[in-house]
């Protein structure tokens, strides 16, 4: 079986090792518009072998958090360049997380008039962070089927965006309660049409919008991030063996470059999408009260998987890699510094310096 340390290949992607940087929200991007300290951070950890990005909304209503980048204006694409120019220019590799939050969200950070949207009108049972205190979840507006024409052909452009700013690549966000998670669930998708319903109908949004970003990208260039059983965001799957099966039948014929495993309390789907799925496998392991850490490199040796991503671990050790190779010491996470678990940091740890 491979070391963590040996060449894989992603889509059409040759990367030096086996360790890649996880998505992180980080609530850095005053005005949805990526920075130099963006730039920085992204850099100081170029050595991973690939970096995925933090949540970024591919449209206007799209955002669910404060300070969040998009990548759906010129004045963002141009951000996003300073950040991979930044990270090429040290070698490195790096997709951008396309994250449509859906119901998760707050009226506050939108424009005026607009409201969040989800498959139906079924509000989470959450409080987001609005800048000055908390605030529910709203009820959201029933997509259309118009509606939902409109978000596939915005994670299309978007992706398109991302290639004109630098990026590799894409990543789709499909778990941990977003918009394309909610399609999936049994709570959020109350829809009783083509697109709700049956699990194959309600794999049909991933499905679609996977396959309208590869049409546009190129499928070597597009991956899928899912989290089978995972509840965040008031996110519930009365049947996630069988929802599952479903994604995968219907994402086989499309070629995508990876599929990434946000794990839950499911191992044995997480097997099953390994063996199922044709393109490479990345794991962000299932760790309960603790964060991904060396001990999960095995899960590469005996091929669970064929890459590891790391969160918390990269926000304290921008050189993990290396660490990793050569056994040394690693910093520990605050813990107190983010919420969520290990891929969803809140964080406010200071960029280093080189």
């Amino acid at each position: 079986m491979p070391s963590p340390f040996d060449p894989v290949t992603v889509g059409g992607l040759a990367l030096p090792h086996r360790i890649a940087m996880s998505p992180m929200t980080r609530n850095r991007a005053p005005g949805q518009v990526p920075n130099d300290l963006m730039a920085l951070y992204y850099a100081q950890r170029a050595s991973a072998g690939l970096i995925i990005t933090e949540g970024t909304q591919p449209s206007v209503v799209g955002q669910g958090y404060l300070n969040t980048p998009g990548i759906h204006s010129a004045e963002q694409i141009r951000g996003w360049r300073k950040v991979t120019d930044a990270v090429h220019e040290r070698g490195g590799r790096i997709f951008v997380q396309l994250m449509h939050s859906g119901r998760v969200g707050h009226a506050s950070l939108l424009p005026d008039g607009m409201r969040n949207v989800a498959p139906s009108a079924v509000p989470a049972d959450i409080q987001i962070f609005i800048g000055d205190g908390m605030g529910d979840a709203p009820v959201p507006a029933e997509l259309t089927e118009d509606g939902i024409t409109a978000t596939i052909q915005d994670y299309a452009q978007a992706a398109a965006n991302a290639i004109e700013a630098g990026f590799d690549g894409v990543e789709l966000h499909g778990g941990n309660g977003y918009l394309i998670h909610q399609f999936l669930s049994t709570n959020a998708n109350l829809r009783t049409d083509h697109w709700g319903g049956s699990q194959h109908n309600r794999a049909r949004f991933a499905v679609e919008t996977a396959k309208a970003v590869a049409e546009r990208i190129g499928a070597h260039r597009v991956g899928l991030r899912i989290s089978p059983g995972v509840t965040n965001n008031d996110i519930r799957e009365d049947d996630p063996h069988d929802t599952y099966a479903a994604l995968a039948d219907g994402l086989r014929p499309i070629g995508l470059a990876y599929l990434h495993i946000f794990e839950g309390p499911y191992r044995d789907i997480t097997l099953h999408l390994r063996k199922e799925f044709g393109g490479a496998f990345i794991l962000n392991p299932s760790t309960p009260g603790s964060f991904t850490s060396r001990e999960q490199l095995e899960l590469i040796e005996d091929g669970t998987t064929d890459i590891i991503t790391f969160g918390a671990l990269f926000l304290a050790n921008p050189d993990l890699p290396a660490r990793l190779a050569g056994n040394e010491p690693l910093n520990a996470p605050d813990r107190s510094t983010f919420y969520g678990g290990d891929h969803h940091g809140y964080t406010d740890y200071p960029a280093l310096e080189d």
